[in-house]
């Protein structure tokens, strides 16, 4: 993941510094490598402009730690509050309430309403806690699918997926965009 985006990266550095060429009907030159590259440039930059588009503030309530990161009820608008917003992960002991009737907007940075599942989380610095039941957490967070997992009462729970790194989401949603029939890398 790492190589594709320093890929990326160079490939848009490279295209900046050569002269354009008019556009040709020769299927070699159609198909050449620079032209192949910047087309993965661009899907890149599509798919990392749809994650940017879909991100969404995670400010809630652990209520199951995984391996993998946490089971969290997102909508707790008031950890967005200062002091308490200072840090992605707060003390339980912190006073936070979910508005009755709140709805997740479909805007860039809208506060995620429900249960998600939130991967990658931010590393912890010198002495801070690490994530412990009933803690809150205050993230900004990107789509990356679905989850699932089982909750009290081994009841299977499927819940929307998201990780607080853009790289990641950028190469999962290419991947989706892609499909099966993906053209070669």
């Amino acid at each position: 993941m790492g190589l594709a985006l320093l890929f990326v990266l160079t490939v848009l550095s490279a295209s900046a510094q050569t002269n354009s060429v008019p556009p040709t009907n020769n299927p070699v030159a159609a198909s050449s490598p620079t032209n192949n590259s910047l087309d993965l440039a661009q899907r890149y930059e599509k798919a990392r402009m749809e994650c940017i588009q879909a991100r969404r503030s995670i400010c809630g309530k652990i209520v199951k730690i995984l391996p993998d990161g946490l089971v969290v009820e997102s909508g707790y608008t008031d950890l967005m509050r200062s002091p308490v917003n200072q840090s992605w992960l707060i003390p339980g002991t912190v006073t936070a309430t979910r508005p009755a009737n709140l709805v997740e907007a479909n805007q860039p940075d809208a506060v995620c309403v429900g249960l998600v599942f939130v991967t990658d989380l931010p590393a912890s610095r010198g002495a801070q806690p690490k994530p412990k039941l009933y803690d809150y957490v205050n993230l900004e967070g990107f789509p990356v699918g679905q989850f699932a997992y089982e909750s009290i009462g081994g009841i299977q729970r499927t819940v929307r997926e998201f990780t607080t790194k853009l790289q990641n989401a950028t190469q999962w949603q290419l991947e989706q965009n892609e499909g099966p029939n993906a053209p070669p890398k």
